[in-house]
């Protein structure tokens, strides 16, 4: 592969694991913590 491939790979992944965890962080009950 070619090392732009690979960058547009890597950028996608990233992309992913970001919006994934973007989502989870979204979905998840909020717990108020007053511990700063």
């Amino acid at each position: 592969m070619s090392i732009w491939t690979q960058l547009i790979l890597l950028l996608i992944v990233l992309h992913l694991v970001a919006g994934f965890g973007w989502l989870v962080y979204k979905l998840m009950p909020r717990k108020k913590r007053d511990k700063n």
